[in-house]
Parts: structure tokens; sequence; C-alpha cells
């Protein structure tokens, strides 16, 4: 209830069965184009009568790329040089399209450092998809709302908002 109007708030996620597993042991996709923890979670409000839903999906990076564990805090992540990545990148973001329809990619990994080669291969495999149902957002989440700066976040909601409200 929230000021006296009363309403049901459902949220449900699925998480899917092709490439499940612990992080640093799965990570971007399969020949499928199935990425490794890939997670759907719809938010359904329903008040009187009338229902919206908004659905969410997240899961690694889609595209062939490793990061194995050592002794190091945080491994160095690892682009596979041997395979050709757009097919299954392709089919990942086909199966998505037909599932939810337009997407938006908010991709929250660091812009510099180790992370930094992930960001810019995802962003090149995008642009090079060129599709009109894909847009693609890049947002350090560690840098801009590093000590706490939540406020920060609303410079990635204004990035997005235009496709939020459709």
């Amino acid at each position: 209830s929230i000021n006296g109007k009363c309403f049901d708030w459902l949220l449900i996620s699925r998480r899917s069965c092709f490439r499940a597993g612990v992080r640093y042991y799965v990570r971007g996709i399969d020949s499928e184009g199935h990425a490794a923890n890939f997670v759907e979670t719809e938010q359904i409000v329903h008040y009187k009568g009338s229902k919206a839903s908004f659905v969410q999906t997240r899961g690694s990076i889609p595209f062939f790329w490793s990061q194995r564990p050592n002794l190091k805090y945080k491994p160095k992540p690892q682009i596979s040089k041997s395979v050709n990545h757009m097919d299954g990148f392709q089919r990942h973001f086909d199966s998505q399209i037909i599932s939810y329809g337009k997407q938006v990619i908010v991709n929250l990994v660091n812009q510099k450092g180790s992370e930094k080669p992930l960001e810019q291969t995802f962003a090149k495999m995008v642009n090079s998809m060129a599709n009109g149902m894909v847009r693609y957002v890049a947002f350090d989440f560690h840098k801009e709302c590093s000590r706490m700066r939540w406020d920060r976040l609303q410079i990635l909601l204004d990035q997005v908002a235009e496709q939020q409200d459709e």
C-alpha cells in the first residue's frame, strides 16, 4: 500500500538452465548464443484490474571469453582469439529480440584496467551487428558511483530514459 492505494507487486526471476555455473568458472556464451548465468527478472504490478510488466535480463557478456580463477583476487579476463564471436553473438541477440523485442544493453563493467577489452569488444560487436533493435550504453559503474555516490546513477537513468518510456 502506498498513499492508501493497495496493489499487488510481483517479482519473478527465472534462471536459465543453459551455461549455469559459479562466477569466474563460467563466462561468455556457447555456440548457440546462450549467455552464462543468464537471468530474466520480471516485475508485475496489478492495480484495480490493470496489469503492467517490466522485464530485465542479465548475463555474461555474450561473446567467447573466460576468466580462470587463480591466486589473484580478480583474475584477468581472456577473450578467445580462435573463434568467430559474431555467430554466437548474433544468435544471442536474435533470440533476445524474438523473446523480448527491442533491447537496451546496459554494460556496467569498468572501462579501464583489465575489463577495458571486454567493454571495447562488446561495443564493437554491437556496432558491427548494426541492428536498430539493439542499443548499447556503457556506464562505468565503479568509477561513477565510487564512495557510495548513488546519486550518480541519475546519469545512467538519463541515458536510457527515452527507451525506458517506450
